[in-house]
């Protein structure tokens, strides 16, 4: 039997990079740091030279040192759009020979949202795929925070080829009353981690069932707005509880995942993970999905024995809800209009013909006592009973 050692060159791996960029930005990454996210190197750029000094990762780029002085964008994107043009150079030469960047950032500010743009637009001349992950503010944060963030992420989708778009009003769902606010901006940290790790541990990290940087490609280039979700479990029903978790994540509670395009699921788990238990999360999270294309990948990791963890981003979310045709099949309830000549019929007679009809989510049909018009004299209970045949 002949063997063979094989010595991988290392421009044969996906070359990953993330890069944090503002406030928010930087400190998504020095969580990830601190964390660890194998396979991928760091970046920060600000405009602040302060924050930026405070930062633990390695490489950094003060963004405009001629436009702010390193003092910041003062919450204009205006100043951090260009912050970021006078340093495009410094930038091109961080994303040179790479195939894959992360851009962190949290809308509605200054830097982030003005520079995230101009640094995608970069990446995409280099021909690097660009996957967009941030935030966008708390209603509390005010209309003004909001309209700056709905403005940055027009321009960031124009040159990003997906954008996972974390919501942090909906982070409160995620917390308690009693949650701290500096406990409830790390949680939005860790979910900037998990979108981010649920894509790079599956080209990085070992697994039963491998995913090669062409399948995230497929799943992420061109596919615009994106959602993720994530659910860990423990026990007997841990397959089945964190798939139920990822596809019930408060990120996810007004999309149903039938709606997008692709979704890239990620399996993580201890060497104790089955064949059996990846099988289930895959039929699970394939039944909520219906025709959507899934890629699917498994991730052995130490830290996680005696857990199951499901991430899922759904991408193409653009696409699947701009046609009406989409939009219609995917409504339960289709409103019938009266026609004309019903218009002087009382409304109870009406409804009893079906002014709203249901589609496949019938549970039973009630007989027309259900809604008798001679037996409105008949006490509620009675006719309760009669209607269902108890």
């Amino acid at each position: 039997m002949s063997t063979f050692d094989f010595d991988a060159e290392p421009g044969l791996f996906a070359r990953m990079k993330i890069i944090g960029v503002g406030g928010a930005g930087k400190n998504a990454v020095n969580h990830m740091v601190e964390i660890g996210v194998p396979g991928v190197d760091f970046l920060v750029a600000n405009t602040d030279a302060q924050d930026l000094a405070s930062s633990n990762v390695k490489y950094k780029i003060q963004l405009g040192h001629e436009i702010t002085r390193g003092l910041g964008a003062g919450a204009n994107p205006d100043v951090g759009r260009k912050a970021a043009e006078e340093s495009r150079d410094v930038i091109a030469e961080h994303l040179t020979d790479i195939d894959m960047v992360f851009i962190t950032a949290g809308m509605g500010g200054g830097t982030g949202t003005g520079a995230a743009p101009v640094i995608a637009q970069i990446a995409k001349e280099l021909g690097v795929l660009a996957v967009g992950v941030v935030t966008k503010p708390f209603a509390f944060e005010g209309p003004k925070r909001a309209a700056n963030a709905e403005t940055g992420l027009a321009a960031l989708k124009e040159h990003v080829d997906t954008v996972v778009i974390i919501p942090n009003q909906k982070l409160k769902e995620a917390v308690s009353h009693t949650t701290t606010f500096k406990d409830a901006l790390k949680v939005a940290d860790e979910v900037l981690l998990q979108a981010t790790r649920g894509i790079s541990d599956l080209v990085t990290l070992p697994g039963l069932i491998n995913v090669d940087y062409a399948d995230i490609r497929t799943t992420m280039e061109n596919k615009g707005e994106a959602l993720m979700g994530t659910g860990e479990s423990e026990g007997d029903k841990r397959a089945l509880e964190a798939a139920e978790r990822a596809m019930n994540h408060p990120l996810l509670a007004d999309m149903d995942i039938d709606g997008a395009k692709d979704i890239l699921l990620n399996i993580s788990g201890g060497q104790d993970m089955t064949l059996f238990e990846v099988e289930e999360v895959m039929t699970t999270v394939q039944a909520a999905a219906g025709h959507t294309n899934i890629i699917m990948g498994t991730v052995l990791d130490e830290s996680l024995e005696g857990k199951i963890r499901v991430t899922l981003i759904a991408t193409g979310l653009d696409e699947a809800m701009s046609s009406p045709d989409e939009m219609l099949t995917r409504n339960i309830l289709k409103f019938q209009p009266d026609r004309p000549e019903e218009i002087e019929t009382p409304a109870f007679q009406r409804v009893k013909r079906n002014g709203f009809e249901t589609e496949e989510v019938a549970v039973g049909d009630p007989s027309d006592d259900a809604v008798d018009n001679n037996g409105l004299d008949v006490p509620t209970y009675m006719r309760r009973r009669r209607a269902f045949g108890s």
